[in-house]
């Protein structure tokens, strides 16, 4: 990538290179929503436990490639791989930041 990804988004995606359940956790605001695969997730509670299962349980690992600015949001696109059919996949990571922290991700 050419352009370092903002903060919040950068420390998700290092944590995620990690496995790291909590690193991941930490830049999502209190309030924040995820949705993915047809589910959603909101609160930091269901977000630890959308975490445990569809990341860390499939050792699924998002490379971020590119990212830009797009109506109030900042969309990735990149590869994810681990323990899963099909893997890797290309996914497009949709996260709104609101005061330092990620307050919405859906991911498609």
């Amino acid at each position: 990538m050419t352009q370092p990804l903002p903060p919040p988004i950068a420390a998700y995606a290092a944590a995620n290179a990690r496995l790291d359940a909590a690193g991941m956790l930490a830049p999502f605001a209190r309030d924040a929503v995820v949705r993915d695969d047809g589910g959603t997730h909101a609160g930091r509670d269901a977000i630890r436990a959308w975490i445990a299962g569809a990341t860390i349980a499939a050792r699924a690992v998002f490379t971020p490639r590119r990212w830009h600015a797009e109506a109030g949001g900042i969309v990735v696109e990149g590869l994810t791989s681990g323990d899963f059919p099909g893997s890797p996949i290309a996914f497009t990571f949709r996260f709104t930041v609101r005061d330092d922290a990620i307050a919405a991700l859906e991911i498609a």
